[in-house]
C-alpha cells in the first residue's frame, strides 16, 4: 500500500476506534470511484466516519440532513433572480462537494432520494436543462436507519444498485469503547486533523487502481458467481452487469490497498458481502439456505474457485 494511504488509515483509526476493516472498506470504495451506504443504528459513528475521511484526505465536505420535507432543489441548487443584473444566477446546492454525506437518506421521500441518482452515476447534475459537472473526486456516503424505525422510506432497488458497497459499523468492542469513553472528544480530534493526501494525489491513486491486473481465470470465477446468482432459486433476480463491474472494481481497490498489483480470489471473496448483500433479494418463498446465511455466503459455498 502507498505510504500515504497507510498513514491515512492509521489516522482514521485514531478517530474511529476498533473499526479497521470498515475504514479500509470505505477507503477502497472511494479508490474504486464508487459510493458507500452505511446502514446501522444512530450513534455508532457513521457521520464521524464521513467527516474524518474528508478531513484526512483534505476534501471539501458537505452534509445533507435528509428529512421528509426535503426538496430536490435543497440538494442540487436553485436559480434565483438577481434584480441588479436582471438575470437568474445559479446557487449550487451541497451536492457540489467532494464528499457528500446524505445523512439518514431513507427519511426523505423517493422523489428527493432520486435527486442523487444522476449525480452518483454520471458525476453531473442537470438543472433547468443545463448539465453541471461535479467536482472530482466525488464520493457520496449515505447513512440509513434500520427500516423498522419510525419515519423511514425504503430505498428502491435502482437506488441501492448505485451504491458500490453497503456496510455496517456495529457497536465497538469493550476495549475500543473504554478508550472512547476515556479519550478526547471526537469533534475536538477532528478539528485538529491535518490532511495527509492532496486532491491531485487522490485522483492519481484512483487511476492506479485501474491498472491492477485481473487474470482470465479470476474473470471466470467472477462470471461463475454472477451466473449462479441468476439461475439460483434462492434470489428474486440475479446480479446485473453493473454489480459484476462493482465487484471487479472493488477487488482491484482492495488488492491495491494491500500493495498488490494483481487481484487474488481472496480479494473477490472479501468484497463479495459489502458489494452484493444489498443487491440480492431473497426469493418470495422461504428458503432454508438463506435463513442462516447471507447472499454472499450462499454464493461462496455454491461456487468453487
Amino acid at each position: 500500500m502507498p505510504s500515504i494511504l497507510d498513514a491515512s488509515i492509521t489516522r482514521l483509526g485514531d478517530i474511529i476506534l476498533g473499526k479497521d476493516q470498515q475504514l479500509r472498506l470505505a477507503l477502497a470504495c472511494l479508490l474504486a470511484r464508487g459510493h458507500l451506504l452505511i446502514e446501522d443504528l444512530p450513534g455508532v459513528g457513521k457521520t464521524t466516519l464521513a467527516h474524518a475521511l474528508s478531513r484526512v484526505l483534505g476534501l471539501h465536505y458537505q452534509r445533507i440532513q435528509f428529512t421528509s420535507d426535503l426538496l430536490p432543489t435543497d440538494i442540487l441548487g436553485v436559480s434565483i433572480y438577481n434584480r441588479d443584473t436582471a438575470d437568474f444566477r445559479f446557487h449550487p446546492g451541497p451536492v457540489f462537494a467532494n464528499i457528500v454525506l446524505a445523512d439518514e437518506i431513507n427519511r426523505a421521500t423517493p422523489k428527493t432520494q432520486s435527486a442523487l441518482l444522476e449525480a452518483m452515476e454520471e458525476y453531473q447534475v442537470t438543472i433547468e436543462g443545463e448539465s453541471r459537472p461535479l467536482p472530482q473526486p466525488f464520493f457520496v456516503i449515505a447513512t440509513q436507519n434500520p427500516l423498522h424505525q419510525i419515519g423511514t422510506f425504503p430505498l428502491p432497488e435502482s437506488q441501492l444498485d448505485r451504491f458500490l458497497m453497503c456496510i455496517e459499523l456495529g457497536y465497538p468492542d469493550a476495549s475500543a469503547e473504554r478508550q472512547l469513553l476515556q479519550g478526547e472528544d471526537r469533534r475536538d480530534l477532528l478539528a485538529g486533523v491535518v490532511p495527509l493526501v492532496s486532491t491531485a494525489q487522490l485522483l492519481e491513486l484512483q487511476q492506479q487502481v485501474n491498472t491492477v491486473h485481473v487474470a482470465d481465470a479470476l474473470l471466470d470465477y467472477l462470471q461463475a458467481l454472477l451466473a449462479f446468482s441468476r439461475r439460483s432459486p434462492h434470489f428474486q433476480h440475479g446480479l446485473s452487469p453493473r454489480a459484476g463491474l462493482a465487484l471487479l472494481h472493488s477487488a482491484r481497490a482492495w488488492a491495491f490497498l494491500h500493495d498488490r498489483d494483481l487481484v487474488l480470489p481472496e480479494d473477490l471473496q472479501t468484497m463479495l458481502p459489502p458489494v452484493i448483500n444489498h443487491r440480492l433479494q431473497p426469493s418470495a418463498t422461504p428458503d432454508d439456505a438463506l435463513s442462516a446465511n447471507t447472499p454472499a455466503e450462499v454464493l461462496l459455498q455454491a461456487v468453487p474457485v
